[in-house]
Order: structure tokens, then sequence, then C-alpha cells
């Protein structure tokens, strides 16, 4: 409280030391280009004001509206409590920062008094490089570019070079805070991830349904799951029938019909009907549990990884460090310090990170959202792009493949039987037959009576006729005898991937309607353009091996994994990485959400499970892959801007250096040339985000 009291007294000095008709208050400042407060709270004279809405502009454009509209949109993250702290920490010691400047200005212009609260707020926002500068030091025994950095500003104050340590002080703090923007603050919690906490369950106990805790769940009880309930356990239906969402789990799109004898896991919901399940895993030894335990024990590598340009960067610190050793008895204290000035990394921690959250807001911008911003730098690495099948390469809706006729009835009319039965459906079945009946310009008749029949099954009255559509498993419940024929159509089609409704008119199968999963209409020429980058395609699926190979063949993939547990996706990324690969994952489900995080990028689809869109550090915003050539297009120009970065930042620092050890250039001349060189990164840096906004002015002309 203190220091900040002494700020304020010294930001008044400050101003009776300019004597300026109209000023602008640093803090302010920061305020209105962070937060984007209206102008007439900054008095500013009226001929900066131009320039000041056009930086402004640049500064929100920077810190990326578009991508936190698309964040809040996806409703799968949130800024917790410590990234909030942090953030509101580094606004403030922006504040501080640039009032250090003002100062140290005011203090070359009036008074050098002012130099001294100059000094405490440079020192002050130099505290946590300090402190990381140490723990790399001490601890992780590595020196790099915050030792360097860490250095340099207190040596300028001990030398006397106030203002360029504010200077480098206030371009630090504005690093930090663009970097910041830049972190995947992407959390997650159990409970959200698999769609709520489950408190109490429902035990049945002698005939009679008693609701118990959760955690009282003991192997071997049964538990009663009605319709719209989520299943709280792993085990095997008892008693009844139901209609099983497993998207949550599994990422397919088509709900499971499930009876007595069939498995059902947690996290999946009952769309219809009731059952009673044998428990055989509850709590943590549930599928969905162990999904959960092993992404919190995966180590996040990812946190630590470093840009290809830091690790660069860092290998010349030591020799900056020796240089500087060996400056100080040739060209004195400010030679020392102006080479540690010289050192690149300084200007690249504000050129990279400006570059890259131009770009991301870049792709923002085309539907694009990027959360961690060194997945785009990665991307330039990739030679293989992993595709899970179910929900990213195959779309919700399936497609009617076939209609297979019965007992005498014509194909259009058992399609449009089942097209009057479904028509007040909004199933993704009910949609497949209802536009197959469309394409074949089929009238529907009316559609007299309708009952929903637990087990997955339409009864309807239609032109006078009881119609039923459904599975087998219906049609038997409903006393309907299931001819040989189809049951034995039924196994080839699931051995296909394919799955069948019956349609059977006054008590007799006249017809079935098989169905296959649709395929997405952009996937064909993805693979083709990324088969044109020289990037391998691989399928990793659950399905069976015919269907996996026939998509795989279809679509041009190199490889493919088939009958692959959720577990294993993630040791088939691994293994693809062992054997030298750099590998992209596109997933959907909760099933491929370890393997999304042991992926060198992570790239899911809006719509996806919670837990997809979370692990993921790319999200196609518009739901489908028509966007993964463009990610890779920006991902090159993006590696082009950071080494016109690379050289705007270097090329300074060795004509500096040389000239300090040659010719004893002054710390003055360093601070000129090396600050002269920021415009070119600076614009070099924002140049994709003009180009952006131009192209899309002339679109809209």
């Amino acid at each position: 409280m203190a220091f900040l009291t002494l700020i304020t007294v010294a930001g008044g000095t400050l101003a009776a030391a300019i004597a300026a008709r109209r000023k602008a208050d640093p803090p302010r400042l920061i305020d209105a280009l962070i937060d984007g407060e209206p102008k007439r709270a900054i008095l500013l004279p009226p001929q900066a004001q131009q320039t000041f809405t056009r930086v402004q502009e640049l500064t929100q454009d920077l810190l990326g509206d578009t991508r936190q509209k698309y964040q809040q949109a996806l409703s799968t993250t949130y800024a917790g409590d410590a990234e909030t702290r942090a953030e509101a920490i580094g606004k403030r010691d922006l504040k501080v920062a640039a009032t250090g400047l003002a100062l140290a200005s005011a203090a070359a212009l009036a008074t050098p008094i002012l130099y001294l609260p100059s000094a405490l707020c440079t020192l002050y926002v130099m505290r946590s490089w300090i402190r990381v500068a140490y723990s790399a030091l001490v601890e992780e025994r590595r020196v790099d570019y915050r030792l360097i950095f860490a250095l340099t500003i207190p040596a300028a104050l001990a030398g006397g070079f106030f203002w360029a340590a504010a200077f480098g002080s206030l371009f630090s703090r504005v690093n930090w805070y663009l970097a910041a923007k830049t972190e995947n603050r992407s959390k997650r919690t159990v409970a959200d991830l698999f769609g709520g906490q489950i408190r109490t369950v429902w035990l049945l106990v002698d005939g009679i349904e008693v609701e118990v805790p959760f955690e009282q769940v003991q192997q071997d009880d049964t538990v009663v799951v009605h319709a719209g309930q989520m299943i709280p356990v792993d085990g095997a239906i008892t008693q009844g029938t139901a209609i099983i969402d497993q998207h949550m789990l599994t990422g397919e799109a088509q709900p499971a019909e499930k009876g007595v004898g069939d498995e059902v896991l947690a996290s999946t919901v009952v769309l219809s009907g009731r059952i009673c399940i044998q428990v055989e895993k509850a709590g943590n030894a549930t599928v969905a549990a162990q999904i959960t335990t092993m992404l919190s024990q995966t180590t996040d590598f990812k946190r630590t990884l470093q840009s290809r340009t830091d690790r660069w960067l860092n290998r010349l610190a030591l020799p900056i460090l020796g240089i500087s050793a060996l400056a100080l008895p040739v060209a004195g204290v400010g030679g020392a310090v102006a080479v540690l000035w010289y050192y690149p990394g300084a200007r690249m921690m504000v050129f990279g990170p400006m570059s890259m959250l131009s770009y991301l807001q870049v792709a923002a911008e085309r539907g694009i959202l990027v959360k961690d911003g060194r997945a785009l730098e990665a991307l330039a690495e990739v030679d293989t792009v992993v595709f899970d099948k179910t929900g990213t390469l195959t779309l919700e809706q399936p497609t009617v493949s076939r209609v297979l006729c019965y007992n005498g009835v014509a194909e259009p009319d058992v399609l449009r039987f089942a097209a009057a039965a479904e028509v007040k459906q909004s199933h993704p079945i009910a949609r497949a037959i209802l536009c197959a009946a469309h394409e074949h310009g089929l009238d529907l008749p009316l559609l007299e009576d309708a009952q929903y029949k637990v087990g997955y099954g339409l009864k309807t009255q239609i032109a006078g006729r009881t119609t039923r559509v459904g599975s087998v498993r219906f049609m038997s419940t409903e006393g309907i005898a299931v001819p040989a024929e189809v049951a034995a159509q039924q196994i080839e089609s699931h051995v296909q991937g394919h799955s069948l409704v019956l349609v059977a008119l006054d008590g007799e199968v006249v017809g079935a309607i098989e169905l296959q999963p649709t395929i997405r209409p952009e996937a064909q020429e993805i693979i083709q353009s990324l088969h044109a980058r020289g990037i391998e395609t691989v399928i990793i699926s659950g399905d069976n091996d015919a269907p996996t190979h026939r998509l795989a063949t279809h679509l041009g993939i190199d490889r493919y994994f088939a009958e692959v547990l959720p577990e294993d996706k993630a040791n088939l990324v691994v293994q693809l990485q062992e054997e030298g690969h750099k590998v992209c994952f596109v997933g959907d489900g909760i099933n491929d959400s370890i393997a999304l995080k042991s992926a060198d990028v992570a790239v899911s689809l809006r719509g996806a499970t919670s837990i997809a869109t979370d692990m993921a550090e790319i999200v196609f915003m518009d739901g489908t892959l028509r966007q993964l050539p463009t990610l890779f297009e920006l991902a090159d120009d993006f590696a082009a801007n950071m080494r016109t970065n690379l050289l705007a930042a270097l090329l300074p620092g060795v004509v500096g250096i040389a000239g300090t050890l040659l010719f004893g250039w002054s710390m003055t001349l360093c601070v000129l040339l090396t600050q002269g060189s920021s415009p070119v990164g600076i614009y070099n840096a924002i140049k994709p985000m003009l180009d952006e906004r131009k192209h899309r002015e002339q679109l809209s002309a």
C-alpha cells in the first residue's frame, strides 16, 4: 500500500514537472488500451485522438476479443482464481512500469530527483523476473534469457541508465501481459466434464427403490436408472430395456439399444426406458473415472514446452554473459550493460508474443480458436495427422444405404411407411429416413396415431394400417416374428458397422432400412490437401476392422488402427511419436481425451464432447474439418513471420556488440540502435492482423 502511495505522489510530481496543458495519465492510458475505455477518459490533445484510437483498436485486436467470445461460446473453459489474480497483478505491474518510464522521462526533462521513484518502480516491476531467474539458476541449474534480463535492468540502474532501465521494464511487462494471453487457461472439473456430480442413486432393495448416497454403492448392488438420468456405474442390465446416449463417453452419435445382459458404462445417459443394473464397478473404478485419473496423472508437458525460438535464444545466453564480462575492461560498465542489452531475447520477448497474438486473432476471425499459441508453432513440424473415426470423419446423422423388402412389399412403400412413422421424430435415424424419402420424392401418408415404445421403436396408425418401425428386439417385444434372413442381415450389417431398422405392417415384417455412417463431405478434400503437404494420415477407431478399412480406402488414408480401446488410443499416438513422427490428433469424444493430451498438437470441433474441446489446443468453431488446411497455412505464415522477427531482433545486436567492443559505442547509442529496430519488429508482428482487416474491408466494400 505504501508503494502505491509513493507512485501516486510521484505521479503528482510528474504532472507539476512537465506542466502540460493536457496530459495522459499512464495507468489510465494502459486501462484504455487493454479494456477499451472510451477515449474521452484520456485527456489527450485533439490531434492525438485519431492516433490513439487506431492504437486502441490494434490493442483490442491483439488481445483477441473474437477468441474470448469463442472461448465463452464453448462453455468448457474458464479463468480460474489463480489466473484472474495473475492477470490483475500483470496489469498492475504494467501501470507501475508505465509510471516509472514517465517519471524517468520527467527526470530527464525537469528534475533528476524523480529518478529515485522511477528506479523504485522499475525494481518493483522486475521482482518477478529476479525470482524466476534465481529459480532457473539455482533450482533448474540453467542459464537462459530469464537470467540475462534479470541482470540487464538492475545493471542499467547501477550504471545510472535510469531511462533505459525504465523503458526495458515497461517492455518486459507488455511482453508478459501479452504472452499471458496465449496461455491455455482451460481448466476442468471432473463433475463438469462428465455432466454433473452424481450425489445420490436409487438402489433396488427387496423390490423397493431406495435412495442412497453415491459413495455407499457397492459391487453387486442393483442400481435403478430412469429416462433422463445419467448411469452412475459400470455394470450389466438385469431388468428392462433402454436407449442410451453414449456420445459423451465414446463420441458415437447414434444411441445404443440396451437390454438384459448388455453392459453399460458410467457417464452415459438413459434417453428412454427404465433399467436395473448390477454394479460391477463404481466410483473410481469406472471407465469414466479411470480416464479422468489418467488425465490428471499424465504429465502436462505442454505447459513446460518452449518454442524453437526460445531454445535458440537460450543457447545464446551464456555466450552473451561471457562477451559482457569481456566488455567490462574494454568498454567499461556502460559497454558491459550494452552487451547485455543487445541480447536479442529481450526484443524477441516482445516481437514473438505480439506475432503469436496477431496470428491467433487472424485464426479466430477465420473461425479457428487457438487456445495455446505454442500449438501454432508446433504445427510447422507436424508430419502425421491422426483422426478419430466416429464423429470426426463421420457426421452425427447416418445415411440410408439400402432398403430391403420382404413379403412382396415394394421398396418405395417400405421407405414411405417408415418415413411417415418417423415424421415427428428428431433423432438422427429419423432424420436420415426422412431425408431418403425426400430424395426419392415420396408423398407421405398422414400419421393418424403414434406411440413411442421402450425398446427403440414406434407403433403407429398410418393409412388404416398398424405400422411398427424399430429394431429386432423391438419387434420381438411386440410379438412379431422376425424372419431368419432378417436376423442374418442384421449380423452382416453389424460387421460392416451399419445398423438395421425394421418395418412391420399389421404384425408382419415387410422390410428393413440399412443405415451407414455419413462421411463428412469435406473429408476427402482435406485428406488430399494433407497429402499434398507430405503429411501422413491415420485413422484410430474403436469400430470393427471392416468399416474402418473401408473408410480408410475410400478416403485414401495411409494407415488405420481398428478395434482400439479408449486407453490404447494414447498409446498409439505415443507409438507414432517414438517412431519419430510429430503428431496432430483430431478427435471429439471423451475416449479421445488422453490421446489429445498426448499428441504434439490437439484439435477438436465445436459441438464435440466438453472434455475433447477442453483438452484440445485448437477448436474449429464451425464444427467441420474445412479449416484444417487453413490452419496449416497459418502455421507456415507464422513460422515465416517469426524468422523476420528474429532477424529484426538479432541484427542490431550483432552490429551493436561489434561497435561496443571495437569502437566503444555508448549506452545511449545502444538504446537508440536496439529500439530503432523495434518499429520494424512490431510492424512485422501486427502485419498479419492488418492484412486480415484490409482483406475483410475489401470483401465488405
